[in-house]
């Protein structure tokens, strides 16, 4: 019998889970609520972004000066 190296791929095919289907569902709401901190980061990574952008090339894009067109509000 021949021995295998540890650094071979060994592939596998998952082909049935078996868990109960509430347990799904609790699975389900559990994994829905943790992507609310993480949804709430890459919101404010993407608006960081935007916004530095805008600083960058708001005047190419026609940006500049859009919240004092008619002078400054009182």
């Amino acid at each position: 019998m021949e021995t295998k190296n540890s650094n071979e791929d060994r592939r596998v095919i998952v082909t049935d889970i078996r868990m109960p289907f509430w347990s799904m569902v609790t699975f389900m709401v559990k994994w829905s609520f943790a992507s609310i901190p993480a949804l709430i980061i890459l919101s404010f990574v993407i608006g960081l972004i935007m916004a530095v952008l805008t600083a960058l090339f708001g005047a190419m894009w026609g940006f500049h000066g859009l919240m004092f067109r008619n002078g400054p509000a009182i």
